[in-house]
């Protein structure tokens, strides 16, 4: 989800994934497999792991609360519940998982105070991934593909120069276009097929022909309609332009200043969005200074995907995190913290010795802040190159943001029993998930409660494909309110992570008491379904342990907002 003020867009979603490569890291003598994946074709990556290219072969809401029993914090699972899941959680420390994070944060310092994907902080969280599973004895394989990577670099600055001077403020009077050029340029305004005198359908700079008689190095000013803004920009640039004004349409409900994408690196030239009236204002004319730095290319980015060799391969119980930050910060709560418990499940596992009797397959996503680009690779490939293998998946679990400061337990409402306005009745199953990880916050006497189960982070390619869902979050840029505040304690009218997307993501910026709790749910459910998944499809014993989670544990009634959302889509409008 991006920054932007709340009268920009709060969507972004960018196209991505193209071009895919899997890499595949050989163990000595290791007990777990190298998951089952297209591909066939060797080469190298500049990390030296062996690749193969594929062959034959994916803001959330928050709603009703749990009742438990104490506040959250140190906390022993209740004699009553199955000991080898406690033997599990027993394993999984807080230390452990603590550890990780150190290791995520020094990785960010050591490279420009970020780990996003398509940078080296991405390739070195990659490898520490990749480093710790081969230690616990996992054959990892790493999943290369290409994505649309955009960076601003420098400043951004837009003002008027004549006939009067005025300096307009980012994000309040304009705001850079996603995959904008680079450049600096003092130039004339020159309007191109702006039809001001009807606003409606406005097909300005879409075609080459409205650029006829442009004269070389202005700066063309366009209106937003019909076609997409990498069209517009396209057109200008091919005409001389030397920067881009996008302005609003002046219809009802669009007049305000928009942030947008031209959909890929195809900007050379600076180019911003701006509202209607400024629009009007320079269309009379004016000259403007405009200029921006960024990076926008075509780059490289990977998912790194493990499973165990024990277990039923047609019945495979997946676990996921997105392993990249924004390019803000070091990302260490989003989503160091999903991936840092999620990797300390995966190891302790391998160490405990369990023998799963369904195969579990962990995976840590690349260029999920870019649009959940890693995991709809994963699925896509898999849906174009092996469908037997996505056939096999019995259920994805998800995990993003579960350590924030000011925290609350959310689980994913699998059956939209809270009655979400953006939430989805997820595939048949999900419900189920959705009950085991609130039964076990309370077997452990914590409050839980909802969120959206929307399809807007890793989760949303696997249940666009029917597959049964659920996971855990902890809150992002949304406000408390005093009732989560009472269930959870923290403070109310402040968000649940004030550092969401921002530098300040570091190792101060999570909640040790939520970490460790929602690490105890991750291996709990890991290890339950690991044994069993007939509550979620029927498959494996059914008895008085796997019967809990069978249906949807009784609500209390208790809303949160519906403006907290952890909106990982991403959406930038791109015309």
């Amino acid at each position: 989800m991006n920054d932007r003020s709340k009268s920009l867009p709060t969507w972004r979603r960018r196209a991505g994934a193209a071009t895919a490569a899997l890499a595949t890291v050989a163990l000595a003598g290791s007990a777990l497999a190298a998951p089952a994946t297209a591909g066939a074709e060797r080469n190298r990556d500049s990390a030296q792991h062996q690749t193969q290219k594929p062959g034959k072969d994916k803001g959330k809401h928050h709603g009703k609360h749990k009742p438990g029993k104490n506040k959250p914090g140190k906390h022993k699972p209740k004699p009553g519940a199955d000991k080898s899941s406690r033997a599990l959680q027993k394993a999984v420390t807080l230390r452990g998982v603590r550890n990780h994070l150190v290791a995520l944060q020094r990785i960010a310092d050591q490279n420009d105070g970020n780990r996003a994907s398509g940078t080296p902080g991405y390739r070195a969280s990659r490898d520490y991934v990749v480093r710790t599973l081969r230690q616990a004895g996992y054959r990892p394989q790493v999943q290369k593909f290409d994505f649309a990577f955009f960076q601003v670099t420098g400043p951004t600055t837009f003002a008027q120069t004549a006939p009067t001077a005025r300096t307009f403020v980012e994000d309040q009077d304009y705001a850079l276009m996603d995959y904008s050029g680079s450049g600096s340029v003092t130039a004339p305004v020159q309007a191109v097929d702006l039809n001001l005198g009807n606003v409606t359908g406005s097909t300005s700079g879409c075609e080459a022909t409205d650029f006829a008689g442009f004269t070389a190095g202005n700066i063309a000013l366009v209106r937003r309609g019909t076609c997409p803004f990498g069209d517009k920009v396209v057109n200008a640039q091919n005409a001389g332009a030397a920067g881009v004004i996008l302005m609003n349409t002046g219809t009802p409900g669009a007049t305000d200043v928009f942030a947008g994408t031209l959909g890929g690196p195809v900007g050379t030239v600076p180019s911003v969005g701006t509202s209607f009236a400024i629009g009007q204002s320079l269309a009379e004319g004016a000259t403007v200074t405009l200029s921006a730095s960024t990076e926008s290319e075509i780059r490289p980015t990977w998912n790194v995907v493990a499973e165990t060799r024990q277990g039923r391969s047609d019945n495979v119980v997946m676990a996921g995190a997105h392993l990249d930050s924004v390019v803000e910060g070091p990302g260490i709560n989003d989503n160091g913290s999903g991936s840092a418990g999620l990797l300390e499940v995966a190891v302790q596992l391998a160490k405990t010795k369990t023998k799963p009797k369904n195969q579990v397959r962990f995976a840590w996503w690349g260029a999920e802040e870019k649009g959940l680009l890693g995991a709809e690779h994963y699925v896509a490939d898999l849906v174009e190159n092996d469908p037997d293998t996505l056939e096999e998946i019995a259920l994805y679990l998800n995990f993003d943001m579960i350590g924030s400061p000011n925290y609350a337990l959310f689980v994913y409402d699998g059956d939209n029993s809270a009655a979400f306005p953006d939430g989805a009745v997820g595939p048949e199953g999900s419900d189920a998930i959705e009950a085991l990880f609130h039964e076990h916050f309370e077997d452990a006497g914590l409050e839980s409660a909802e969120t959206a189960f929307s399809g807007r982070s890793d989760y949303g390619p696997f249940i666009a494909e029917g597959i049964a869902s659920g996971g855990l979050f902890t809150g992002a840029e949304g406000i408390k309110t005093p009732e989560l505040a009472a269930a959870f304690g923290g403070t109310a009218g402040v968000a649940f992570d004030e550092c969401y997307h921002a530098e300040c993501d570091d190792l101060g910026n999570v909640s040790n008491k939520a970490l460790d709790a929602n690490s105890d749910a991750i291996a709990h459910a890991v290890h339950t379904y690991a044994r069993s998944t007939w509550t979620v499809n029927g498959v494996g014993k059914r008895d008085d342990r796997t019967r809990r989670g069978e249906g949807a544990s009784p609500r209390s009634g208790l809303r949160a907002p519906h403006d907290g959302g952890h909106d990982h889509a991403h959406h930038l409008p791109a015309h």
